[in-house]
């Protein structure tokens, strides 16, 4: 088990994707084979954390999105205005390489998207997940996310609420 330091910072060409293996086939060839056109389109922005020899630790992607006013619980949307939905930051994958599972990077990595996201110029009312499934759900439940009523597996936490805790 690595007890490496790790830098978070935007992906570009230096960054060698190759060797990175998580627990998702889905993820691994995401970042190995997909990501660079996301971010040349400007449809995802990603983050990695490397290790001072600058291996890949682990990654997230973010991206601008919405959420339905109607979609969310009751006792937000009746404090936010009448608009059909609100602006939000879609956190589109989030993976830890195996060899840094267990060292909480994930919830590491999970706190520098928020505070991206509280930082950027363009409003946002929360931070948006879609769980791949109910382990991560439940990570994201962990980090005090709220689960839509009607999809499960899609949570968000308004940005107030990290703002309040910083």
């Amino acid at each position: 088990m690595s007890r490496a330091p790790f830098r978070v910072v935007p992906l570009d060409a230096t960054h060698d994707r190759s060797a990175f293996d998580c627990d998702s086939p889905a993820l691994n060839r995401y970042l190995r084979e997909q990501v660079s056109q996301d971010v040349r389109r400007r449809v995802a922005a990603c983050f990695v954390a490397v290790t001072d020899e600058g291996r890949i630790a682990g990654y997230y992607t973010l991206a601008s999105a919405s959420l339905w006013l109607a979609d969310l619980p009751p006792s937000t949307a009746k404090k936010l205005p009448r608009y059909p939905t609100v602006p939000a930051v879609r956190m589109g994958r989030l993976a830890v390489d195996r060899g840094f599972q267990g060292q909480g990077l994930g919830g590491a990595l999970l706190a520098d998207a928020l505070a991206r996201a509280i930082r950027a110029e363009i409003a946002a009312y929360a931070l948006t997940v879609d769980a791949k499934d109910e382990t991560a759900a439940a990570f994201y439940r962990h980090h005090g996310f709220i689960a839509l009523p009607e999809t499960p597996l899609t949570l968000f936490l308004p940005l107030a609420t990290v703002r309040g805790l910083l």
